[in-house]
């Protein structure tokens, strides 16, 4: 059973990783790279000051806290166990896979610490944003999605790499959520509701 799985996992690699072009190729590059969504980082920062005034700031600080906690554990709880070796450093594809810029990344790609990541700021300012920049909030999951998709395109990680990195975000992402909750109840006091 566990290898079949692995077995469609690679399937949907090579599907997804086959279907390239120069343009795509140039999207998916510059898509995955985390310096190209700088302004949207800074619109985050905006909506959240704007709609929590000074509780922002703290929100903001919490979110460079869920940061170093979603890929701390994506490295150290997952890559530095499980062990899987990337799809550009596995033999078995040496012929056949597509990487742009000759990129292999590291060793490990299990799992994706740009999906844990991405998942986990996504999942954490949804939750603050939900009501009132619904929309945005929303389109939070579909910006990790195509981050995430581009991992897979450019040749670094098998789609469970993807999946597996995307649901621990959305816990590093909600379990930070309640802690900022619980420590505004203790310690900052006067807390808007976040619901």
């Amino acid at each position: 059973m566990f290898e079949t799985l692995i077995n469609i996992d690679k399937e949907f690699f090579l599907l997804i990783n086959g279907a390239h072009n120069e343009v795509f190729d140039c999207i998916m590059w510059w898509t995955s790279k985390p310096l190209t969504w700088l302004p949207l980082y800074i619109l985050m920062v905006y909506l959240i000051i704007k709609k929590y005034k000074q509780k922002g700031i703290y929100i903001v600080l919490m979110a460079a806290l869920l940061i170093a906690l979603s890929d701390l554990s994506s490295v150290h709880l997952f890559k530095n166990v499980f062990h899987r070796l990337r799809p550009s450093h596995n033999p078995d594809f040496e012929n056949v896979i597509h990487l742009v810029n000759n990129k292999h990344g590291g060793l490990y790609g299990f799992v994706s610490s740009h999906a844990a990541n991405y998942f986990a700021v996504a999942t954490y300012i949804f939750l603050f944003l939900r009501k009132p920049y619904k929309y945005f909030s929303i389109g939070l999951f579909l910006w990790a999605a195509l981050i995430s998709y581009s991992r897979i395109y450019l040749g670094l990680h098998y789609p469970a790499d993807v999946f597996v990195g995307a649901v621990l975000g959305v816990v590093c992402g909600i379990i930070t959520y309640y802690i900022y909750l619980w420590v505004d109840k203790k310690h900052l006091q006067n807390s808007k509701s976040y619901t």
